[in-house]
């Protein structure tokens, strides 16, 4: 039996007792990757009591879960409130590699700083925009930021704390709109404050987990792990190494864990840890991420154990799920 692994399904509420919303979800989780939207709504969903992914869809509506940048320069999902107090932790280091890539796009941060000004007097007082609607904003006002460069302006100016992806624009794209119009009311915490908070969310949710787990997770500085989990290591269960919420193996002898879980791709259960050997067998990573591409493909859950992969085949009638086991 996996353990550490039917553990960690206990902690992310795949199996027992859900979170009641997507917020709480959300805000549990501390942080849930983000970059494939279809795989956002069907990770969250899976953790509610309603297992809704509409459910998630009007969260985003209603301002109480967001999509931004937190941390690792990584498209993330966090609730609202939060969001303030994440990004002056997790946004140093990637603001700082973003620094050094706009001289290889060419991109100046005068012309970034432009951006951002442009943008807040278009979405200034309730306005939305999706990624291309923000483009032609740019080219009116005379700036020249197409692809890479407003991806690039978009995550940048996010990071900075102007802008935030919330409410849905079409079916499968988010609107872009002003942070502090969106979430009025943000919670602020001091910087240790928000440190210790961060490790609390994260050993609660995705325990057991070790140390270079959690720097992994957030890329935080050592100096930062160490006021974080300093600080919340009272409160948690630690063996081998390895620390998690002590009400855990009660929560996981009370849950009903299925023969089989399919998890989108670039689910936390997997990318959430540095060392994935727990869930997954080192010789067949490959299989989730074929040639390293950064692309995670959704996965096969048995037993706490990601044992292969799985896509929908056919439509209508013929639709179907196709495994490949590893």
């Amino acid at each position: 039996m996996n353990t550490v692994g039917r553990q960690r399904l206990a902690a992310m509420r795949l199996v027992g007792e859900r979170w009641a919303t997507p917020h709480d979800a959300a805000a549990a989780l501390g942080c849930a990757q983000g970059q494939d939207l279809p795989g956002v709504l069907s990770s969250i969903a899976l953790r509610t009591a309603s297992g809704d992914e509409e459910e998630v869809r009007r969260a985003f509506d209603d301002g109480t879960v967001v999509r931004s940048w937190p941390m690792r320069g990584t498209l993330h999902v966090v609730a609202a409130e939060d969001l303030a107090w994440m990004l002056p932790l997790g946004t140093p280091r990637p603001l700082a590699a973003a620094a050094k890539r706009r001289e290889g796009l060419g991109l100046a941060e005068a012309t970034l700083e432009r951006a951002g000004e442009v943008a807040a007097e278009a979405l200034r007082g309730g306005g939305r925009k999706t990624r291309a609607e923000m483009s032609e904003c740019w080219a009116d006002a005379g700036l020249d930021l197409t692809s890479s460069r407003a991806y690039h302006s978009l995550s940048v100016l996010s990071q900075r704390g102007l802008l935030v992806q919330g409410p849905f624009a079409t079916a499968k794209e988010q609107a872009f709109v002003l942070l502090d119009e969106w979430v009025p009311e943000p919670t602020r915490l001091g910087r240790d404050e928000a440190l210790v908070e961060w490790a609390r969310r994260y050993f609660r949710s995705h325990g057991p987990a070790h140390r270079k787990d959690f720097a992994r997770w957030t890329g935080l500085p050592a100096a930062d792990v160490s006021t974080a989990i300093d600080g919340v290591r009272d409160e948690l269960t630690e063996s081998d190494g390895l620390l998690h919420d002590p009400e855990l193996p009660e929560r996981l002898a009370a849950a009903e864990v299925p023969d089989e879980l399919l998890l989108p791709g670039f689910d936390e259960f997997v990318l959430g840890y540095a060392d994935r050997s727990h869930v997954l067998d080192p010789e067949h990573a490959d299989r989730i991420v074929p040639g390293n591409n950064g692309i995670f493909r959704p996965t096969v859950v048995r037993d706490g154990r990601v044992v292969g992969t799985w896509a929908r085949k056919g439509s209508g009638r013929n639709r179907r799920v196709e495994r490949e086991l590893f």
